[in-house]
């Protein structure tokens, strides 16, 4: 089974066998030898490490299997810095040294581990990209060059050490941070210097034509949160605008909170944290212009309330799908995680009341995840850990929610286990292994056919989901980040036996877990939601407990432009891991784990630190004494459904509650960006 490589979807190990077993003592003498040890690689660079199993007297063991799971100082699995796989191929991702500690398995029993330290170097630089610089620069001006070294394979190198040296610093300063300001009059060359690789750009510094600067805002008062644009013009002498850079700073007045941040940026886009008075500062030409604003709190708190529940304690919750059925009730249909294959079936109809009415039982040990069709007519739910190994996935006839019925099961292609899937258009995208997807038609529902595959070129390829909509496909690459593809829509020509890679995003949190997509009407813009899931080390030998603290946070891309994805906020809870996501009417619901259900206001343009902004509107944490694991909340995901929010937590079960209505003082008008 996958239970190693998933941890949730959190722990990104490569197992084919159920190694959380209980530890079986190894025979005194017996060791593991790996080689190399250490492992030294390059950014991008794959190698395969020799794992061999050698009993006391230094034969060989019979065949196991391995995994590899990641240490760091703070005991918490790292997701970046390598990838690995159950064959021993180790990829390097970014940059440091690499502590794994490595498993070895056999059918019967004997477990050996030990320890590999794994070194990753960028490649050395081949080339440096000098951008955006200016023919003339005003004397008085600076401005930040934007550099990029990239290797022979024409891949970006990250953090790399450029020295940037003026040939006349007289008339053109540079400093450590890449950062040139204009002195006086003349021209002067900047060689930035990476590796062997040397690039001169020539700058020539102008008199400043640079009188006044007008600094504009068109509010006097906004909330936390709130994004607003500075507009700054540089005159000249006859009050004419002249095309100039400016660099743009930000003070906080002494009445502010302490430790009160605010962030602008090179476009004039202000927003604040904390609540206070704050001055921005445009500079150009030696010239300097200010203007300041009051930000007040968001104050977009809420009351949530628990309407009912439909308690599950003897198995641990996943997934849940929520639909109306074609006799006008409300239904909901649940997973359930290292147990015995169950799918319970809920009438909610009255969310008060929440009942079971039907389960199914599968030959598997995980039902991760669960989905239903657009007409409500069709389920799908995913199966690890089958007795045959055949896992795949299972298609039910929820006509009736009362009397499910089993109308076929599909393996092919998937016997390594289905851990996340999704319904759109009559097809299935049922997760491979965990390394691509499938695309099967239901069309037939009684006769399911494989029709495509999506997967990307990468050895140590790993993916945890994968969301549909408007007929792109978002799938969630873990370190290979968000990947948009063409299943139908038509943007690039796909289809779902054709998918086409639009494009990709590469997320800051390098542990994508899951995607969820939503067009922002109040901002004009398309925003993705995604998010890390990184479990502690702990996870092994302790599994679910009351010590166990899932990390990762959230993240917003901005991906109005669809070749150009931008990481523009985050979300983040502290001391608490986020799971799955729902965005509805511009509120984001989360599922965090040990955090409970969060419910973020996700109105207007979206930027910085949306938890530090007072944008987290409420939240509950589920717990029960009964529990799973008793008084210990491990929300898995939030859905809002007709006045409702309903939740599963995979300690005791599904969830319904009520979120108090929004509050008209809340309502301050923002500008938005033309």
């Amino acid at each position: 089974m996958n239970f190693l490589k998933y941890c949730l979807g959190g722990i990104l190990l490569a197992s084919t066998t159920g190694i959380c077993a209980q530890e079986a003592p190894a025979a005194k003498g017996n060791t593991l030898v790996i080689e190399p040890n250490p492992l030294n690689l390059k950014v991008g660079e794959t190698k395969q490490v020799s794992v061999v199993a050698l009993d006391r007297i230094g034969d060989k063991f019979p065949q196991g299997s391995i995994s590899m799971v990641g240490l760091r100082s703070s005991g918490v699995v790292p997701s970046s810095g390598v990838l690995t796989d159950s064959l021993g191929n180790i990829k390097g991702m970014s940059v440091g040294t690499y502590n794994l500690v490595v498993f070895w398995t056999n059918e019967n029993r004997v477990f050996l581990r030990d320890y590999l330290t794994v070194n990753v170097e960028n490649w050395a630089p081949a080339s440096i990209e000098v951008s955006d610089v200016p023919e003339e620069l005003p004397v008085g001006s600076g401005m930040m060059l934007d550099l990029e070294v990239k290797d022979e394979k024409g891949t970006l190198i990250k953090d790399a050490e450029v020295k940037l040296v003026s040939s006349k610093p007289e008339i053109l300063s540079v400093d450590a941070f890449n950062q040139v300001k204009a002195l006086r009059p003349g021209k002067a060359q900047v060689e930035a210097t990476a590796g062997a690789v040397r690039v001169t750009t020539s700058i020539t510094v102008v008199p400043s034509e640079v009188r006044s600067i007008t600094l504009n805002c068109d509010h006097q008062q906004v909330r936390t949160g709130d994004v607003v644009y500075f507009q700054a013009q540089a005159l000249n002498s006859k009050g004419d605008p002249l095309q100039v850079p400016f660099s743009f700073s930000v003070n906080s007045g002494s009445n502010s909170a302490q430790g009160a941040f605010a962030t602008v940026r090179a476009d004039g886009a202000f927003v604040a944290e904390q609540p206070g008075f704050y001055t921005v500062n445009a500079i150009a030409g030696g010239q300097i212009a200010s203007h300041s604003i009051k930000v007040v709190p968001r104050n977009v708190e809420r009351d949530i309330e628990v309407v009912g529940r439909g308690t599950v304690t003897d198995k641990h919750t996943t997934d849940f799908w929520l639909w109306e059925g074609k006799d006008g009730g409300d239904y909901a249909v649940t997973g359930t995680f290292s147990a015995d294959g169950m799918a319970y079936f809920w009438d909610i109809t009255d969310p008060a009341h929440i009942k079971v009415i039907d389960s199914i039982q599968v030959d598997a040990r995980n039902v991760n995840d669960v989905k239903v069709s657009e007409d409500g007519l069709i389920c799908v739910i995913s199966r690890e850990g089958a007795s045959n190994r055949k896992n795949g996935i299972v298609i039910l006839d929820v006509s009736n929610p009362r009397d499910v019925k089993v109308l076929s099961e599909y393996h092919q292609q998937l016997t390594g286990g289905v851990h996340n899937l999704f319904i759109y258009d009559h097809h299935v995208y049922a997760l491979s292994n965990g390394q691509h997807y499938e695309i099967i038609s239901i069309e037939d529902p009684a006769a399911p056919t494989r029709v495509g595959r999506f997967e990307i070129d990468n050895p140590a390829r790993a993916i945890h989901d994968v969301w549909v909509e408007d007929g792109i496909a978002y799938s969630s690459n873990w370190n290979d980040g968000v990947i948009m593809v063409d299943v139908g829509n038509g943007v690039a020509g796909g289809s779902p036996a054709n998918p086409v890679e639009i494009s990709r995003s590469k997320v800051m949190g390098d542990a994508n877990h899951t995607t969820f997509p939503f067009r922002s009407e109040s901002a004009g813009r398309f925003y993705v939601v995604a998010g890390d899931e990184i479990f502690p080390i702990e996870w092994l030998s302790k599994g679910l407990t009351e010590t166990l603290q899932p990390r990762g946070y959230v993240h917003i891309i901005d991906w109005t432009e669809k070749d150009n994805p931008v990481e523009v906020a985050t979300y983040q809870v502290p001391e608490a891991g986020a799971h799955n996501y729902w965005v509805e009417d511009e509120t984001l619901y989360i599922g965090y784990y040990t955090g409970g259900i969060r419910v973020v206001d996700l109105s207007g343009e979206l930027m910085g630190d949306l938890y530090r902004q007072g944008r987290e509107m409420g939240y509950f944490i589920p717990r029960d004494p009964q529990g799973k694991v008793p008084n210990m909340a491990m929300t898995w995901g939030a859905r809002p459904y007709k006045g409702n929010v309903f939740f599963t937590d995979m300690n005791s079960g599904l969830w319904a509650v009520k979120v108090s209505p929004k509050q008209p003082e809340e309502e301050i008008p923002v500008k938005l960006r033309d």
